[in-house]
């Protein structure tokens, strides 16, 4: 908006004998007017306004119709596969850079989005975080915090109340978190990494509340389903015993080891490998983490039975085999969604590792001979 000023100045004619005397000097009244103009929109934001994006449109518009008519086309049905075929025959280009070949197309592809006008005209902004620097990520996190605190409260009076629901942990597998360049194309505003990390950890804690999921659909907003990427492998379907239990097969290897696992529905947790109970098999620890891992991973611990039968290398190459027919064993007992995250977190893999060969020349693999003078 312009700001008026008007001044009157007083400008007294000489004295003129001709005129008649005194009484007849002239007064000029001139009113000067002074334009003051404030710059209400930011030097960078908002460079790109209403007006100037509509009037791009419609000379897009107008363009586009011109082409379709020189190129014997109906304008209504020339879509902007047409305008790059017909830009391509009208201007040939040699230039191996795609940006500097000539283009045509929508405004809204070609002109970043822009931030609204942040301040009115008296200079004041209208957000109470705009000296903040990082108003649209600020007023972001304060929002999160405020759904965290409610869901904290309505959890609060449901354990005051004994009916806290038991919640699982929920998976993550198939989805995950916007990115860093993602966030700032969703807020406009340029982020740390310690910004990012804030709000990624003010996420994760608001979902990891027993009744985080009465906001699910604001947690879905910041995630992004990961594409199924698993190809089409026939699963078995379940087998029956004489007794009429459930039960699946699978095969693993890892080096040069070879397991051939058979999984139980409806079991006691139990596990013997060769006829051996797995605690006395797997003395280590580790060993025995890793041949269970995918139990853990479905949660699925103590609820199946699970008969090995495994040959050839160490202990740890055994547990790696087992692990692996075990996991191929429990996709006939979960949905293809399930499989789709163990295939994600690796249980479906072949470890190709397998030990280096011995080097001519060498002590080793990679050892080399001790250097002596003499």
């Amino acid at each position: 908006m312009a700001a008026a000023v008007g001044r009157v100045l007083l400008l007294g004619g000489r004295w003129s004998a001709a005129a008649g005397g005194p009484r007849a000097q002239s007064l000029r009244l001139i009113y000067t007017t002074t334009v003051q103009r404030k710059n209400v929109e930011a030097s960078g934001p908002g460079k790109y306004t209403e007006a100037f994006i509509k009037k791009q449109i419609e000379e897009f518009n107008l363009g586009k119709r011109h082409l379709a008519n020189m190129m014997g086309e109906d304008p209504e049905t020339f879509t902007q596969e047409d305008i790059d075929r017909a830009i391509a025959y009208l201007f040939p280009s040699g230039l191996f850079d795609k940006q500097a070949r000539p283009i045509m197309k929508h405004p809204a592809e070609i002109f970043p989005e822009q931030k609204k006008i942040q301040w009115g005209e008296d200079g004041r902004p209208f957000h109470f975080l705009f000296y903040t620097g990082k108003q649209a990520y600020y007023s972001l996190m304060h929002e999160t915090y405020e759904k965290l605190l409610n869901v904290q409260k309505y959890q609060d009076q449901l354990t005051a109340q004994n009916l806290l629901p038991q919640k699982e942990k929920r998976n993550l597998a198939g989805s995950r978190w916007l990115t860093k360049i993602e966030l700032e194309e969703m807020l406009l505003e340029k982020l740390s990494d310690d910004d990012y990390s804030r709000f990624i950890q003010l996420l994760q804690k608001l979902m990891t509340l027993p009744c985080g999921e009465n906001e699910e659909e604001y947690i879905k907003k910041f995630s992004k389903e990961v594409p199924v990427q698993l190809q089409k492998i026939v699963i078995e379907p379940l087998k029956h015993d004489e007794r009429g239990v459930a039960f699946s097969t699978g095969q693993g290897s890892r080096k040069t080891s070879r397991a051939t696992v058979v999984v139980y529905d409806n079991g006691t947790g139990k596990v013997t490998v060769n006829g051996i109970d797995v605690l006395h098999y797997f003395p280590v620890l580790q060993d025995r983490e890793q041949l269970l891992f995918p139990f853990q991973f479905l949660g699925r611990v103590g609820k199946h039975d699970m008969v090995c039968t495994v040959s050839g290398g160490g202990r740890s190459a055994q547990a790696g085999a087992i692990r692996l027919a075990c996991a191929k064993a429990l996709r006939s007992f979960v949905t293809e969604k399930e499989v789709e995250f163990m295939r994600q977190a690796g249980l479906l893999t072949l470890d190709p590792r397998v030990k280096e060969r011995k080097k001519p020349g060498q002590e080793g693999a990679r050892r080399k001979f001790t250097w002596k003078k003499r």
